[in-house]
């Protein structure tokens, strides 16, 4: 039986059931309505119909549900049974409470046989569910199994001849890499003994070009070191002659330092004489006002140091200023 076959039969069954629920609510609508308004209220009489289709609600819940869960190979537990077998009684119970207060007792049995169909069909069917789906899981684990295998055989052959094909390939691969070989190695020799003639010519063209280099280097060097020498030789004469400047200036400098310094000590010897009451002889005279001039001394004090008047002492700041400055520019 295949996958086909077993979905025809689920679908018989589900809609042989649904035509018996369908039948029984309509039955069970139609028989306990009457009773539901004889004991209610006369102005709630309307809501007679509502009691059935409540209970009957409750069993398109519980067949729907069981359906899907036998489909998906589960159990909702203890409490799906309860309510199926409880919607069940309900639904006998209201279907016979009539005849049966009415001691009517064929009118229980034609009135129980609709809910009775429902519970057995509730039941039977969710069995047939549970057994279809355990035979469509076990018809689709046996049709993987024989596609896993099919797959398996066509993969294995695949393989061989895939092996197969390397094989060959390999083989005549290796008899291509032999022939390669062969002729890279005559190549290689061919292109050895090329490369050692290249060898010996360019080891010849190296030890001439190394020998003339080394000449030439050796030229050179003999070159740098004469410049050298010369340049050597020139510095040192320069030096030479920067140190007799150098000495000639020092000389100069400590001459001339020498110089002012003997000039300060006469005049600080002319100027340390104090004033005097009468004149000094007139060379003498010049000489500490010369001095005095030097020092910045003022006319009345070099006059007071000499003896001689301001006039006479200020012509001589006069012909020494102009002497003092010449010396002081040049």
């Amino acid at each position: 039986m295949n996958s086909a076959q077993i979905r025809s039969a689920d679908l018989a069954l589900s809609v042989g059931t649904w035509l018996i629920v369908a039948g029984a609510m309509l039955y069970s609508i139609l028989t306990v309505t009457p009773l539901a308004a004889r004991h209610t209220a006369e102005k709630w009489q309307w809501t007679a119909p509502i009691l059935p289709l409540v209970v009957d609600a409750a069993v398109v819940i519980v067949v729907r549900l069981d359906a899907t869960l036998a489909r998906l190979g589960g159990h909702g537990g203890r409490w799906p049974i309860a309510l199926r077998w409880m919607t069940g009684c309900m639904t006998l119970a209201l279907n016979v409470a009539d005849s049966a207060l009415q001691k009517d007792l064929v009118g229980v049995a034609v009135h129980s046989v609709a809910p009775l169909l429902l519970i057995v069909t509730a039941e039977t069917g969710l069995a047939y569910r549970r057994a279809i789906a355990a035979a469509l899981n076990d018809l689709n684990a046996r049709q993987q199994a024989e596609k896993e295998a099919r797959e398996q055989a066509r993969t294995e052959a695949r393989e061989r001849a895939e092996r197969s094909a390397r094989e060959e390939r390999e083989h005549a691969a290796s008899l291509a890499r032999e022939q390669r070989e062969h002729e890279a190695t005559l190549a290689r020799e061919q292109r050895e003994h090329e490369d050692q003639a290249r060898r010996e010519e360019q080891a010849r063209t190296e030890a001439r070009e190394r020998a003339e280099r080394e000449a030439r280097e050796r030229a050179e060097a003999q070159r740098e070191q004469q410049q050298r020498e010369r340049e050597r030789l020139e510095q040192e004469a320069a030096r030479r002659r920067e140190n007799e400047r150098r000495e000639r200036e020092q000389a100069a400098r400590q001459q001339e330092t020498e110089r002012q310094e003997r000039e300060a000590r006469e005049r600080a010897v002319l100027l340390s004489g104090g004033p005097v009451n009468e004149k000094l002889p007139e060379d003498h005279a010049r000489q500490i006002v010369a001095a005095a001039a030097s020092e910045g001394l003022t006319v009345r004090a070099a006059a007071d140091l000499c003896g001689w008047s301001t006039g006479w002492v200020s012509a001589r700041y006069q012909e020494v200023r102009p002497a003092t400055l010449e010396g002081a520019f040049t």
